[in-house]
């Protein structure tokens, strides 16, 4: 039987790709997500010719009736929720704004989702920021230790839903990825912002020198992953999807500067860092692996030449395109 599914914040990056991934696999699939539909060139599931895909532009602060409404109607076997206020650093200029989002909004529509009994799955998208900065992999028992406003309104989110899963037996399933990227990110990311500024002369601005360590971790494997816990993750749970590859900033940009064939040093600037960075957080993804049969497939080599090609195919447009974050309250 074709699986129905809600995907919330459907115009993100992992969202967008996360539809994508679901139509492919034959889901019917709606899409909810504050602003219009971006340029296609974001949406890899334009591509694809009459999709089983509806999607409706509404805001979960000021339109939570709405939404519930078309939950209701579309009765999904799972809702998975990418929505969220992000960006770190930015989270310090207006903290009201990410705890609004990411905590009240939240809290008012799981309140409201926990009535459905047609729900099988909710599967809510956290972060690894979660954590704060960390010495060795980091498990999923790891205690929570934010230290940015949008770190400790995600934690509050999520220790919400776990209260509703005590409480109700929400049907509630986490994930958190590292880093993810591939093509389609937005251009402020810090990949495809690399290639872009690289393809147009303009040197690419690294905080605190890039010496922040991540794992990179391609979007289709977080796709894979985001499906698998739906499906199979047990409720409660929580899911790692990371790769076992640590790499630093620096190190990552000269990677790609090495693969576009250019200087490393005549094409970057080193400025101070930003406020409340977190110097490391490494996942452990052994649990996912295990229990839900996941594996990371793409290598980081591979995924960049994918998004240095994805940049090259769109540049016209691309450079039409917002290059900063655009911050909506």
């Amino acid at each position: 039987m074709r699986k129905k599914i809600a995907v919330i914040g459907s115009n993100s990056f992992s969202g967008a790709h996360f539809v994508d991934y679901i139509l492919e696999e034959g889901a019917e699939v709606i899409g909810i997500s504050r602003s219009s539909e971006p340029n296609p060139v974001f949406l890899p599931y334009k591509n694809r010719q009459n999709p089983t895909f509806r999607f409706y532009q509404l805001d979960l602060n000021n339109d939570l009736e709405e939404i519930i409404k078309i939950v209701k109607a579309f009765a999904p076997d799972y809702v998975v929720n990418f929505a969220a206020q992000s960006m770190v650093g930015e989270s310090w200029q207006h903290p009201e704004h990410w705890f609004q989002t990411n905590v009240v909004a939240m809290v008012k529509l799981h309140d409201q989702l926990r009535l459905f009994n047609f729900l099988k799955k909710y599967v809510h998208i956290s972060t690894p920021e979660v954590y704060g900065s960390c010495e060795g992999l980091v498990q999923e028992n790891t205690n929570y230790n934010p230290s940015t406003p949008y770190a400790v309104s995600r934690a509050a989110a999520d220790m919400s839903l776990k209260t509703f899963f005590d409480a109700y037996d929400f049907p509630v399933v986490f994930t958190r990825a590292a880093n993810v990227y591939g093509p389609g990110q937005q251009l402020y990311r810090i990949i495809p912002r690399a290639i872009l500024y690289f393809m147009l002369g303009k040197k690419l601005q690294l905080h605190g020198g890039g010496h922040s360590v991540r794992s990179f971790i391609h979007i289709r494997d977080v796709a894979d992953g985001t499906l698998r816990a739906a499906r199979n993750g047990g409720q409660g749970e929580i899911y790692h999807l990371s790769t076992t590859r640590n790499i630093s900033i620096r190190a990552l940009v000269k990677m790609i500067a090495e693969q576009m064939k250019l200087s490393f040093e005549d094409n970057i600037e080193d400025v101070g860092e930003r406020m409340g960075k977190d110097a490391a957080y490494l996942l452990d993804s052994a649990k996912a692996r295990e229990a839900l049969g996941w594996k990371d497939q793409i290598s980081l080599e591979q995924g960049i030449e994918e998004t240095i090609a994805w940049v090259r195919d769109n540049l016209d447009e691309l450079k039409r395109q917002p290059f900063d974050y655009i911050h909506k309250p």
